[in-house]
């Protein structure tokens, strides 16, 4: 009998007939030739079956049927794909012994895993775990296939984030949904990560800018010129900072401190899958979804790179013969001059920055391969781009700089100056010409201190030096008005490196690889994750900046005031990544975190039960009463309703002030930058013991990062909200009466009301004209 290898697609299946055997004739949904028989899946061709398939009751949303937790998961094929399934049953049969040749990651040996469980296959199994799809990797791994027995811990691992995800994803959905009368998504991944993107946008929302002065002076000294910025307390007054720029202008000064200091600048590590989702979103506005499926092109379809779904940034002993073939084959084609330059003796496996196996898993750093790409898209040429010059860069020397730091005083005021001279540009020589940092002389580059001030540091690629012993001449200077900035909306880029550290701001990369196995979700996944976020309508775009909608700020404000805080947090949600990837290294166990999955499920349910009911118009127009777009568990649209009616639909005053008071998570975290801003009124939500500030849209809660929602937005019908109409609001829950304009021209006179204490709504209440 024959061996059946089955791939998880079918470029990668006809890829290793072509290989191993190449005369196999094609019979379309397989190939079979004298000693294996090469078959396919087509990514997921079976999954966790809904809620039905246990009791027809689920069909219907009920809150009162949660949870749903089986006592065994049933799988079922998908429709789309079951001829396929059953092919490989039949395929099957034929053959004495399997080798399981889907993507060498923990999907891959899911999707391998299932299709062994749903046709009960009884054959022996041997793993082929590849990083590329050279006909080289290919021979080599057929060679040493190993035993499937080897990846038993893999398949627990794969198996439990599958379960975790639809026990949180089921129940925590459907209770949410049917408590509030809209269709909220909720996930073990996804909610965490929207929570990032709520913080930060409240955060930006809560920020006040503040302006400052920076006065800046021009000095010569023997033909070599400078600028300098003043150092010390922070101008506030214009009048001072003007005074300043006056008083040293065409006085002499000293220089009282200076600096010369030769450093270097080693080679960017090797790309790993959401390092390249990140600079192909900085370079080219590429989504994480899009760079992926284009890596996932350029291994399959082209074969010119390795195996793009990787953790690590580094290489093994192994790769490194590899490695100078890559570059002996570069240095024909697009990048020969390049290649031709290089230096192959500065890859070897006693160059930690590139060859470290310890900080290798399952997968090597994303590598060109020995395939010459043939017509790539424009789209495939950029990222393939990327990664042929991040190869490169680790053949070249560190670019070398010689760091110059000037301490000039004049009348008593003493200016700063940074310039980084280069000697050497070293490896950046392979970086494109707008990603050169020397550029000419002249050229700025700012940075954060430590007071979140901008430091100017000039970049030349002219000779520098001033002498300390000889006097300065100011020859200009000037003032400018500068305000600070608030932190930044996050893009895709940016989102990617904050799911990476789970949310964590960590700047060092040694901390930061340290993270990856805590981070939000993997690299696989991370890119379904934010299209998801797209789909359930709780983020837009806006350019490449990503923008939350009402109904994402409403979803993050129930589930915390529900006081399941767990759903909400990014570290602790990576902390159970962390625990998958133990199980799949044979060192935490399945039984274990499934079990406490499922005690986390029953708390959600038990807390959002007694949740007050979000208001009608919380979710925006569209979020209610119609089918979700992108819900991929099931049609509810025409459920919901019928399910609300069986709900608690305790609504009193008395209850929403219980919950509000008793929902507080228990974290003491300061609102964003305590002390910065006026305090305009003690918060009126029940229990909540913040203050009223101002932000840039709206007058909102100190504690907004404990959970309190109240906001009360700046604009309301027209009609500009003021911190005296604010006051009045909070004090007598109403304003004076106004004149609101109707759409014919008419004027109507009414109150604005404070209609909901929890979360700032606002109503209007007309006035009748008196007789």
């Amino acid at each position: 009998m024959k061996t059946l290898v089955i791939a998880e697609k079918p470029d990668m299946g006809r890829t290793i007939a072509a290989v191993i055997e190449p005369k196999a004739k094609n019979n379309r949904t397989y190939l079979e030739g004298e000693q294996y028989i090469i078959t396919w899946a087509i990514g997921h061709l079976l999954g966790l079956a809904e809620p039905d398939a246990y009791d027809s009751k689920y069909k219907r949303w009920n809150i009162a049927d949660l949870p749903i937790i089986p006592d065994q998961f049933k799988i079922v094929p998908n429709p789309r794909t079951k001829d396929q399934l059953k092919m490989i049953g039949e395929l099957a049969k034929r053959a004495s012994a399997i080798v399981n040749a889907c993507d060498a990651g923990r999907e891959g040996q899911y999707i391998f895993a299932l299709i062994q469980q749903q046709l009960k296959l009884r054959q022996p199994v041997k793993r082929l775990w590849i990083s590329d799809l050279t006909a080289e990797s290919i021979r080599r791994g057929f060679d040493g296939l190993k035993d499937g027995s080897e990846f038993e811990n893999l398949t627990h691992a794969a198996r439990a984030r599958s379960e975790a995800d639809w026990l949180i994803g089921m129940n925590a959905s459907r209770a949410f949904t049917t408590r509030h009368n809209a269709l909220l998504s909720v996930g073990r991944v996804q909610t965490p990560v929207l929570a990032l993107i709520y913080d930060r946008e409240i955060e930006i929302e809560a920020f006040q800018s503040q302006t400052f002065y920076e006065v800046a002076a021009w000095f010569r000294q023997e033909g070599v010129e400078y600028r300098g910025v003043r150092q010390g307390d922070k101008l506030t007054d214009g009048e001072v900072a003007e005074s300043i720029a006056a008083s040293v202008k065409g006085k002499t000064g000293q220089i009282i401190k200076y600096e010369a200091k030769q450093t270097k600048d080693y080679p960017y590590r090797l790309y790993d899958l959401t390092l390249l989702q990140r600079e192909a979103n900085a370079k080219y506005g590429y989504g994480a979804k899009k760079t992926l499926d284009i890596a996932q092109a350029l291994y399959e379809k082209h074969k010119v790179i390795s195996y793009p779904r990787t953790n690590s940034n580094y290489v093994t002993e192994q790769n490194i013969e590899g490695m100078h073939k890559t570059l002996n084959l570069l240095k024909n084609g697009t990048y020969s001059e390049l290649a031709l330059n290089a230096k192959p003796e500065l890859v070897h496996k006693n160059n930690k920055g590139v060859c470290n196996p310890s900080r290798v898993e399952d997968h090597h750093a994303i590598l060109p391969t020995l395939k010459r790409p043939g017509t790539l898209s424009k789209d495939e040429q950029n990222v393939y781009d990327l990664i042929v010059r991040r190869f490169l860069s680790h053949f070249y020397p560190p670019a070398e700089y010689k760091q110059h730091t000037v301490l000039t005083e004049v009348e008593k005021h003493q200016f700063k100056t940074s310039v980084k001279e280069l000697l050497s540009i070293g490896w950046k020589v392979v970086l494109g010409s707008s990603d050169q940092e020397q550029g000419s002389s002249g050229k700025k580059k700012t940075k954060k201190n430590n007071n979140e001030e901008e430091e100017t540091e000039e970049w030349t690629d002219k000779a520098f030096a001033v002498q300390p012993d000889v006097p300065v001449q100011c020859t200009k200077s000037e003032f400018k008005e500068k305000a600070t900035q608030p932190p930044k909306s996050y893009t895709e880029g940016t989102l990617l490196k904050a799911m990476e550290s789970a949310g964590k701001q960590i700047e060092n990369e040694e901390l930061r690889d340290a993270m990856k196995d805590s981070g939000l979700g993997t690299p696989a996944t991370r890119a379904a994750t934010i299209e998801r976020l797209k789909n359930v309508g709780y983020i837009t775009m806006q350019g490449k900046k990503m923008q939350l909608t009402l109904k994402g700020r409403t979803a993050i404000e129930l589930i915390r005031r529900a006081g399941v805080d767990l759903l909400t947090s990014p570290e602790m949600t990576g902390q159970w990544e962390r625990r998958l990837h133990q199980i799949s290294k044979g060192e935490a166990e399945q039984d274990k975190f499934m079990e406490n999955v499922k005690k986390f499920t029953l708390s959600i349910i038990e807390k959002v039960r007694v949740q007050a009911p979000a208001a009608a118009d919380a979710f925006g127009e569209d979020a209610r009463g119609s089918r979700g777009k992108g819900n991929g568990r099931t049609a509810v649209s025409k459920t919901v309703a019928k399910s609300k009616s069986t709900t608690d639909a305790r609504t009193t005053k008395a209850s929403a002030a219980k919950t509000a008071s008793t929902t507080r998570t228990t974290t003491q975290t300061s609102a964003a930058r305590p002390g910065a801003r006026e305090v305009l009124a003690s918060c009126p939500s029940p229990g909540c013991n913040g203050n009223i500030i101002e932000g840039k849209k709206g007058y909102g809660c100190s504690r907004f990062k404990e959970g309190c929602t109240f906001v009360v937005w700046k604009e309301y019908a027209g009609k500009k909200i003021t911190s005296t109409m604010l006051k009045s609001l909070i004090e007598k829950g109403s304003t004076q009466v106004l004149s609101f304009k109707r759409k014919d021209g008419s004027t109507v006179k009414a109150r604005i009301i404070l209609k909901d204490v929890v979360t700032g709504q606002l109503s209007g209440e007309k006035q009748e004209a008196s007789s």
